[in-house]
């Protein structure tokens, strides 16, 4: 097959979206894909805006989504979601991570945040499902969990097994510790679980 998967994640920095950009492209890797990733980090240290490209078939030639040719938007954040969603094609998924959380350029009082952008994010032609991955975090007792719960939700959207998805994410924590391996096995699980309709 010639057709390339196009995935674009995004966020604001600290909740993960480069390691899960890397997990996505590491798991199209083990599943036989030419793959090409792309990241740009606005102070990603101070919670700027994250985005990662991942791009992966049997020829990529080049790591950059054009507008309008994404398949999945992995949006960590409602406003970036927002912000991202003219990279969709017609009939593409965006999936949201429901937790707001201001980027510095809007408390600096540079931008405003969007009113409510989940809404504006359904008058697009696009699928879009929904989690609340930082309150399901806060829950589990630890906020860097967003990342393996949005990829457990993400698993349903991506064309290979979830399975693959999932050995891909234990492989990449496995130095952390039984616990942190442990935490993050369940909160892939429960991402998976999770997402509807909004």
């Amino acid at each position: 097959m010639s057709y390339v998967t196009n995935i674009l994640v995004a966020g604001i920095g600290g909740q993960g979206v480069m390691t899960a950009a890397d997990i996505i492209a590491q798991t199209a890797i083990r599943a036989g894909h030419d793959v090409k990733k792309t990241e740009v980090a606005g102070m990603a240290q101070r919670g700027g805006v994250v985005t990662s490209h991942v791009r992966f078939g049997e020829h990529v030639y080049s790591p950059s989504i054009t507008p309008g040719h994404a398949d999945l938007l992995l949006a960590f954040e409602p406003a970036e979601a927002l912000r991202w969603a003219g990279h969709l094609r017609t009939g593409a998924a965006a999936l949201v991570n429901t937790f707001a959380q201001t980027p510095p350029v809007v408390s600096l009082g540079l931008f405003e945040y969007p009113d409510a952008p989940l809404e504006q994010l359904a008058r697009y032609p696009i699928s879009v499902s929904s989690l609340n991955a930082g309150d399901m975090a806060i829950g589990m007792g630890d906020r860097r969990l967003v990342n393996s719960l949005m990829l457990g939700a993400a698993a349903r959207h991506l064309p290979f097994d979830s399975g693959l998805l999932k050995q891909a994410l234990l492989d990449h924590f496995a130095n952390k510790g039984g616990k942190m391996l442990t935490l993050n096995e369940q909160a892939f699980d429960a991402g998976y679980r999770e997402p509807g309709k909004i």
